[in-house]
């Protein structure tokens, strides 16, 4: 095993002692914007290429069934590689790991943005996808350990779980904006400046540790089954876009990947230095609120996927046009982020809000069900993308908050990359499934009917359509789901005598 060091806080009484993660340290707010700028460097990055996809293509000339590649290589390294790297940032510090990730984020975006060719695009995004599981848990345990006092605690996840929300819709306005002023190459370039700041930032304001003198060991084996059991979950399902669920490239790799978890997740009851120790998982409330954050990324696209396309291909909306479309959402996104997370979430719990949070996401996807071919925005778009918005928010913040809150200092990176890989793999998840949906839907409605313009535009809002009533009952069953499984009422207050989570 490789032996990595690790940090622990120096003793009580001595110089070194003046916390940078105190909860009343007057660095706190600056170092929550530099995590912020990493997060939203990291979640916006999943869809603001997107947009660019067709100029891309045009450029380096590739084919269309090449383009799903873009976008998978990014969510194969990112998915497969959380975990590992998550166990490595509460192994070497929090701090070194994010300055690594940011570091390697620009690096890689930098390539992907002057790539001559389509294989260079390709291998840029899977390192942009290896730097963001660098990245992302570092972020996230960073901001556990800096604020642990209740009430800066709950605004500072409002913040981050706005962000993680909001991100994929701010990539489509970003995406859509450098594509049509600028070029496809500045979806990439952008990258690099967000990683300049962040890293002067996270420089400056977060400050070095000491080196404890124990140095735990890695497991292993435990990161390559982990890592190749979540690479074969994403490429099953990511290979559905594209190939039947029968092909064995599809539930060959789907079936690998179950067999790899259920092998890691037994390894980790004996392992001397478990990889994610199984003590992270035994809390019913941190739980539940992993499973929360894993049917929101779900069900999310049944949002930003279907209705991007609807707004695009029906209604002849720009680029730009469509990620102003999607603004509303991300506003009331943010502010049901932050009150439920700071006025609701210490009176009623995490039980409560993913429970009606869901069900008003599901009501706002039945309400998206009623879209033709000649609907207004005003009056059939705006009302279930706030509905949406609202009910997205109320549960991801307040999940991400309790999924981290408890965790023992040393396990916060593992914790933390556990929630950004069920928002992950729920991505994948639901991209394939209700693509899949939809596709067959779209075919059942044309059996029979000719194949018209009028046909085939009304055959694609029914496949639409079909996508968002599954996505509202997949968060139907999120919410009778969770409310089963979280713990009723309040979190338990934090033990006053404990000692404050100091790792960075």
């Amino acid at each position: 095993m490789t032996e990595i060091r690790t940090e622990i806080p120096p003793a009580p009484g001595t110089a070194s002692a003046a916390p940078e993660h105190d909860p009343h340290h007057s660095k706190r707010w600056l170092i929550l914007a530099v995590i912020g700028l990493a997060q939203l460097m990291i979640v916006l990055d999943v869809s603001i290429v997107n947009i660019a996809l067709p100029d891309a293509q045009k450029d380096l000339g590739f084919s269309i069934g090449d383009r799903q590649w873009i976008i998978t290589a990014y969510s194969l390294a990112f998915g497969s590689l959380l975990l590992l790297f998550g166990r490595i940032s509460d192994l070497i510090g929090r701090r070194t790991t994010f300055l690594v990730g940011l570091v390697a984020f620009a690096g890689a975006s930098f390539l992907g943005g002057v790539a001559p060719n389509f294989e260079i695009l390709v291998l840029a995004r899977a390192l942009q996808g290896a730097a963001g599981a660098i990245l992302a848990p570092a972020a996230l345990s960073l901001l556990t350990t800096t604020f642990t006092e209740a009430k800066e605690r709950a605004t500072a996840f409002a913040v981050f779980g706005g962000i993680a929300g909001s991100g994929a819709a701010i990539g489509l306005l970003l995406g859509g904006v450098l594509t049509e002023y600028l070029n496809w190459r500045w979806t990439l370039f952008v990258n690099v400046g967000i990683s300049v700041l962040a890293i002067a930032g996270a420089a400056t304001l977060i400050p070095r540790q000491q080196k404890a003198a124990q140095r735990p060991k890695l497991d292993l084996l435990g990161a390559g089954l982990i890592s190749a059991g979540l690479f074969g979950i994403v490429y099953g399902f990511s290979n559905a876009d594209t190939h039947a669920w029968s092909a064995p490239s599809t539930w060959g790799f789907l079936a690998a990947g179950v067999v790899l978890i259920a092998s890691f997740v037994a390894w980790q009851t004996r392992a001397p230095h478990p990889l994610l120790p199984l003590r992270v998982l035994r809390d019913r409330n941190r739980s539940g609120s992993f499973l929360a954050v894993f049917i929101v990324g779900i069900g999310m696209f049944g949002v930003f996927l279907f209705l991007t396309y609807y707004l695009q291909e029906v209604l002849r909306y720009s680029p730009v046009q469509t990620g102003l479309a999607f603004l509303p959402m991300v506003a009331v996104l943010m502010f049901a982020s932050t009150m439920t997370n700071i006025k609701l979430l210490p009176k009623f719990g995490p039980k409560i809000l993913a429970f009606v949070g869901m069900l008003v996401a599901a009501g706002g996807m039945v309400w998206l069900t009623g879209i033709d071919l000649h609907s207004s925005y005003a009056a059939n778009i705006l009302g279930p993308l706030l509905v949406v918005g609202l009910g997205i928010g109320a549960v991801m913040a307040p999940s991400m908050n309790t999924a981290t809150a408890g965790v023992q200092p040393a396990d916060a990176g593992v914790a933390s990359a556990t929630v950004q890989t069920m928002q992950q793999i729920g991505g994948s998840v639901g991209t394939s499934l209700l693509n899949t949906l939809a596709a067959s839907a779209l075919t059942a409605y044309l059996v029979g009917r000719a194949p018209t313009a009028l046909n085939l535009a009304n055959a694609s809002i029914h496949s639409y359509i079909t996508a968002f009533w599954w996505a509202a009952g997949i968060f139907a069953a999120g919410a009778v789901i969770c409310g089963l499984l979280l713990r009723p009422g309040p979190p338990a207050p934090a033990d006053p005598n404990a000692t404050p989570a100091v790792h960075a």
